[in-house]
């Protein structure tokens, strides 16, 4: 906001003196060099710094996050030495870079200090000389103006460290928004039925170009449960996002009543939908605001979501109830409950479509038959119910099964036609298995007979 008037005063200076203007214009371009000497030594080793001690404040925050773990397996001296070195590359970084901006801060400061004296020595010249109008008069104004030419550079290049931190954050900020595609609302639409179906989808982590799922069509109708089984890192939780529209489609869509999932507006669609991810993530609030998605609370749609799920009187005998809060990430609840209350969460409001990714890998007995019986009264209702799992207990009650192995489907359809052709297969395998070790007997046996 000075460089205006950095503007005004040069011209003052060529008014009185254009000798007093020309020398100003000197130390201005001087302060302009030292200015880009900051910028081309400070700036790569500011982002850097910046990069670093966001590293490591990520570093930091994820060992709090685990801070049991580390702590009961004594890992926190490791942690620490490696968050150490994350911490002591910004710290060096940053002391780099000050240092540079010192010393050139230096010689923006004697240039800003020598300037008042020399215009103040070319003004007494001039004068004595009888070449400034208006005399001894106009010496000390011709120094205050010289220096307010210089100031605003000054103080750009003391403050740079400030402006590289802004443009860089800005950066940061614009990159993060580029890759950030926002949706309009669009037309209202129907409320969903649950004819959920998977058309040729091929899909992976978003950025990256390994496909996950590969060419995958299935079909669900409202009141069907959809088994999902299949090894570790067959794509089952990946299918699980595409489901609700989490991570785009390379190829193919997920559509639910024929509308695209992805693309359908998540203010729209939120409502009418459920998920209960394998990691469950619960928010710093009340029992009832984090069941209620932190929506308007409707008590009797809560205690409903909860009786749903068993977990009424476990709420009832916290200390305040439905009222108590439960700390940042549910700390105050144990596993298991934790993951009851999110799928409390999930049937909030009764939705039409319900994806639950392993919703019994916390649960003991009995919360598994809760489980169960909730499963059973949903598909009653109309809900279309997607769950993976790793146990065989949840699939009494599935309508269909679909076996994921790499990505790809190896079985889908009823569940007694899928199970049927799978125990065929491993009957078969076995068989052909004892031939192979009967064969490889026989032939030792003729060896050893030799």
């Amino acid at each position: 906001m000075d460089v205006p008037a950095a503007v005004i005063c040069l011209i003052l200076l060529y008014l009185i003196s254009p000798l007093l203007c020309a020398m100003a214009a000197i130390g201005a371009l001087l302060q302009l060099g030292l200015a880009t000497i900051t910028q081309r030594r400070t700036t790569p080793l500011l982002n850097e710094a910046t990069s670093n001690a966001i590293e490591a404040q990520a570093y930091a925050g994820g060992a709090m996050r685990s801070a049991d773990v580390v702590e009961s397996m004594g890992m926190l001296g490791a942690i620490r030495t490696r968050w150490l070195k994350r911490q002591r590359a910004f710290l060096a970084r940053q002391a780099q870079a000050s240092d540079h901006a010192g010393v050139t801060g230096v010689g923006a400061k004697l240039v800003q200090n020598a300037q008042s004296s020399l215009l103040l020595g070319a003004s007494c010249w001039l004068v004595l000389h009888d070449q400034m109008a208006g005399g001894g008069a106009l010496m000390i104004v011709a120094s205050i103006l010289g220096a307010r030419v210089l100031q605003p550079l000054a103080q750009m290049i003391s403050q740079w460290r400030s402006i590289v931190g802004a443009r860089d954050a800005y950066t940061r900020l614009g990159n993060l928004l580029s890759r950030v595609k926002l949706t309009e609302a669009g037309m209202p639409l129907p409320p969903p039925k649950g004819h959920l179906t998977v058309e040729s989808v091929s899909a992976g982590a978003p950025g990256g170009n390994t496909p996950i799922i590969k060419g995958l069509n299935l079909s669900v109708q409202p009141g069907e449960i959809l088994a999902i089984i299949g090894p570790s890192a067959a794509g089952k939780t990946t299918l699980a996002r595409l489901l609700v529209g989490i991570w785009p489609c390379s190829s193919g869509r997920v559509r639910l009543d024929g509308v695209d999932v992805h693309a359908w507006h998540k203010s729209q669609l939120g409502p009418h939908l459920g998920y209960l991810p394998q990691g469950i993530e619960l928010f710093d609030g009340t029992v009832a605001e984090n069941i209620a998605r932190f929506g308007r609370v409707d008590m009797e749609a809560v205690r409903l979501a909860a009786g749903r799920v068993g977990i009424t009187a476990l709420i009832e005998g916290l200390p305040q109830g439905f009222d108590t809060r439960i700390g940042d990430e549910g700390a105050v609840l144990s596993g298991g409950q934790r993951q009851r209350l999110g799928l409390a969460r999930a049937i909030y409001g009764s939705p039409t479509l319900l994806v639950l990714d392993e919703p019994n890998s916390s649960l003991d007995e009995a919360g598994e038959r809760s489980l169960l019986q909730l499963l059973t009264e949903l598909q009653r209702s109309g809900t279309t119910i997607v769950v993976i799992t790793h146990r065989t207990g949840l699939l009494q009650v599935s309508s269909k099964l679909l076996v994921l192995r790499d990505g790809s489907a190896v079985a889908f359809g009823p569940r007694d036609e899928v199970m049927a052709a799978l125990k065929n297969a491993n009957e078969k395998a076995r068989a052909r298995k004892t031939e192979m070790q009967a064969l490889s007997t026989s032939k030792l046996s003729e060896g050893e007979g030799r």
